[in-house]
């Protein structure tokens, strides 16, 4: 299945090389940006909760913080999972990027 998935991706004109980093050690992060409400008592708490997930609260209204999340999916999850969902307004997420570790490089 990966390797279909490769076949089409590489097929696409502005994708230069595609990699499968599983079969090594890599590193894998994901952004997300939610926008939640934050209102009266809600404000304290979902500050509170972006430092605990070392998020950063990138925008602010009178009525809801936009916080940006970067983690692996998991961490991601969590932090959605931890939070009221009703507080919940909007969530974008950009799918996991990865590079290898160590002395792997990406040869073009």
């Amino acid at each position: 299945m990966i390797e279909q998935i490769t076949k089409h991706l590489n097929r696409l004109i502005e994708v230069v090389k595609v990699v499968d980093l599983t079969e090594g050690a890599y590193t894998e992060r994901e952004l997300m940006m939610v926008k939640v409400r934050a209102v009266g008592k809600e404000r304290e708490e979902m500050k509170r909760m972006a430092d605990i997930f070392r998020g950063r609260i990138i925008d602010v209204t009178e009525k809801s913080y936009t916080i940006e999340l970067t983690g692996d999916q998991s961490k991601n999850d969590a932090f959605l999972q931890a939070i009221d969902r009703t507080a919940i307004l909007e969530t974008v997420r950009t799918g996991a990027s990865g590079i290898g570790r160590g002395e792997r490089i990406l040869r073009v």
